[in-house]
């Protein structure tokens, strides 16, 4: 039986050359599209749940932040701008984090003034 392989160093330049082409495959960015496009409806979403009135500072993060993504994404800078759409993703999600928590402690609140008359009521019954 014989190889068609006869020279050691063969094998080895057609590994590395194999190992250059998927190097070279994997070094093209995509454009982010889906982050983009992900990251607007989580800030969407963020707007939705009160962000702008529970958590304006981090929604102002976040516009800028796929504003400056979009900006990047029509320079062709791919890298920086799936980087800043997924940190206005993160900043969206705080957001709405933050515009639930508020909204969770205003209706404690509310409960609890509503708790507060009524005891009152029933203690001037009670006299």
């Amino acid at each position: 039986m014989t190889t068609n392989c006869k020279h050691p160093w063969y094998r080895a330049t057609l590994g590395i050359g194999f190992f250059a082409i998927a190097i070279a495959g994997c070094a093209t960015v995509q454009p982010p599209t889906e982050q983009l496009a992900v990251s607007k409806l989580a800030i969407s979403n963020a707007a939705s749940a009160g962000g702008n009135e529970f958590a304006s500072a981090e929604m102002r993060s976040a516009q800028d932040k796929l504003d400056r993504a979009n900006q990047a994404m029509t320079k062709k800078d791919y890298a920086n701008a799936e980087s800043l759409a997924e940190q206005a993703q993160a900043d969206a999600q705080l957001a709405t984090a933050k515009a639930r928590t508020g909204k969770a402690q205003k209706a404690a609140a509310a409960v609890q003034e509503d708790s507060r008359v009524l005891r009152k009521e029933l203690d001037r019954k009670s006299q």
